[in-house]
């Protein structure tokens, strides 16, 4: 069977005498080196010293390389370190927070055992430890397991940390994540850059992942080590995570050699969400694929699989979406296109995703999507998109931003300037009475179109109240006459604001006023169902109101496409005829 596809028939072939293999199904092919570059994920210079290694050939290297492989003594103590620490971890009495740490994650003491997770205890027992075993001072400290103090003396790196072994794609241990059990700081340490161990350019648990992410053509990617096992648990293999910070440009090329799409299943708050869109942007400037799983409220990866188990998952991931649709499904909630003034706002927040895509059809269609979706010509936007300098505007959201960089990544709802007619004026209001104002023609589509209720505020209610009443006198003596004075401020700041920002087509400020309007009650209803479930609730209620906040969060999305836009512009063609 092809070890590329995952068959189960006799169709891949090994030709000897050429020195060839070749599936008749997926129609991969190859010699030795490419086999070792795409099933280990080698460049071509390693995947040759790695055939000459295995086959006992010696390759002359130049002067300078002469001798032993530098690096062997560091990975073998590394190796001993892995090997101790989880000793510790199954039997040392100093081990029992982290025994007792694990229990109450779910995680059982052997499991762990078998995916190489260890204990560091405190003190200096793991330096008498590698003394025993031979290992010098030097070499601990030269392969990140010790450091040495400003007055010349050598101490652990870890202590009183669980630890998480990280491989190279030969899936040697190069370093540990460890997490800190009881008070200080920092709550997670890595290994310290050295020849063996790169943060930004290893992942965790590729080595183990690679040939799942191959055969799937996609990775997950999560942000902690404990989402990684438990989704390799449940079933998940090809997932895999950063070291604890932000993906880099290394990670993001590693990841593309192999597979060309990524799922990123990061936490919903507002640090997951910036982490989510940074990663996708990087990947994308990779040419690789991204699309977003959105987790409830209060959920990371590990809690969801321990809740809902591997269903819960694949649910998720499933309905995972693209990146640009998910920033701008989550603009749209948050009522950054409410209105038109806070539209310029909202395509800063898009403008760095369609900027990072690498593949010219994913940038074309994320060009046409957010044309269509805010109005804004094709032509402007990929002006803008070529931009080298922050489009203006996104100085003003972070004036502490360097040149360059774009406007940062939050959705909590815009900050509104000052309301016109009353302090909680709802934006979408004010544009659409502006519009009814100023263009009275519209009020023959409105009356059939805009109920009462949808208009709050008190001012703009009764200024739309006697527009119904007498859309012919609007404006006139008698029709001021009949407003009270707060009414009569509301006509004249609706009928004399000039707007500074957006469009002045009253066609699209009245279709995005409307949609917005029509939503919003079931906006207010999926807030109410997001603090509910953040507060706590039973766990027989959990799955169904998490369920009902998916259905809300679809239901808004589906009302508020580039369909509905067509529609009403359609409606309005029409009785223009």
């Amino acid at each position: 069977p092809c070890p590329f596809h995952g068959g189960t028939n006799r169709n891949f072939a090994v030709i000897p005498k050429k020195g060839r293999y070749y599936c008749f199904v997926c129609h991969e092919s190859g010699d030795v080196f490419t086999w070792l570059m795409k099933r280990l994920g080698l460049d071509y210079p390693t995947a040759v010293r790695e055939t000459a290694r295995r086959v006992g050939i010696v390759i002359p290297e130049r002067a300078a390389r002469a001798g032993p492989d530098p690096l062997e003594p560091l990975f073998g103590a590394v190796a001993v370190a892995q090997d101790w620490f989880t000793r510790q971890l199954l039997d040392s009495s100093d081990a029992k927070g982290a025994r007792a740490y694990l229990e109450e994650r779910e995680v059982p003491i052997d499991t762990a055992a078998l995916h190489g997770l260890g204990f560091a205890p405190p003190g200096k027992a793991f330096l008498s430890a590698m003394a025993e075993l031979a290992l010098e001072p030097k070499v601990l400290v030269e392969a990140g397991l010790a450091a040495v103090r400003d007055d010349g003396a050598v101490v652990p790196r870890f202590r009183a940390r669980l630890l998480f072994p990280i491989h190279d794609l030969r899936g040697r241990v190069a370093g540990f994540g460890g997490r800190l059990l009881g008070p200080g700081e920092p709550k997670y340490l890595n290994s310290p850059e050295n020849a063996i161990f790169h943060k930004g350019r290893q992942l965790y648990n590729l080595h183990q992942a690679k040939h799942a992410i191959r055969k799937a053509e996609s990775v997950i990617l999560v942000e902690g080590y404990f989402d990684v096992l438990r989704l390799v648990w449940a079933g998940v293999e090809h997932v895999v995570a950063p070291l604890g910070t932000a993906l880099t440009s290394d990670q993001a090329t590693l990841l593309r050699r192999f597979a060309p799409a990524a799922v990123l299943l990061y936490d919903s708050d507002q640090a997951g969400l910036r982490a989510t869109f940074r990663a996708g942007d990087e990947l994308l400037r990779h040419g690789v694929r991204v699309r977003v799983a959105t987790l409830p409220a209060g959920e990371d990866p590990d809690t969801l699989v321990r809740r809902g188990g591997a269903g819960a998952l694949d649910t998720i991931v499933g309905d995972a979406i693209d990146l640009l649709e998910r920033k701008i499904q989550l603009l749209e909630q948050k009522g950054w296109f409410e209105g038109v003034d806070h539209q310029r706002d909202a395509l800063d927040r898009l403008l760095p995703t369609i900027r990072a895509a690498a593949d010219p059809i994913t940038r074309d269609l994320y060009l046409k999507e957010v044309s269509q979706r805010t109005g804004v010509s094709r032509e402007t936007l990929v002006q803008q998109v070529s931009a080298r300098e922050p489009v203006p505007g996104s100085q003003r959201l972070d004036r502490n931003s360097n040149p360059g960089m774009h406007a940062p990544e939050r959705f909590d709802p815009p900050v509104r300037a000052p309301s016109i007619a009353a302090p909680k004026a709802d934006p979408n209001e004010r544009e659409l009475m502006r519009v009814l104002v100023r263009h009275p023609e519209w009020m023959r589509r409105a009356v059939d179109e805009v109920p009462i209720q949808w208009i709050e505020t008190p001012a703009f209610k009764e200024v739309y109240e006697a527009l119904i009443r007498d859309p012919e006198a609007a404006g006139s003596p008698s029709f001021l006459d009949s407003l009270s004075p707060i009414g009569q401020r509301a006509w004249t700041a609706l009928s004399t604001f000039e707007r500074k920002y957006g469009t002045t087509d009253p066609d699209q400020t009245y279709v995005a006023c409307c949609l917005a309007l029509e939503i919003r009650p079931l906006r207010r209803q999926l807030d109410q169902l997001v603090r509910r479930i953040a507060t706590g609730v039973p766990a027989e209620e959990y799955e169904t109101l998490v369920g009902e906040q998916q259905r809300l969060e679809r239901e808004i999305w589906a009302r508020s496409p580039t369909e509905r836009w067509k529609r009403y512009n359609r409606r309005a063609n029409r009785d223009a005829r």
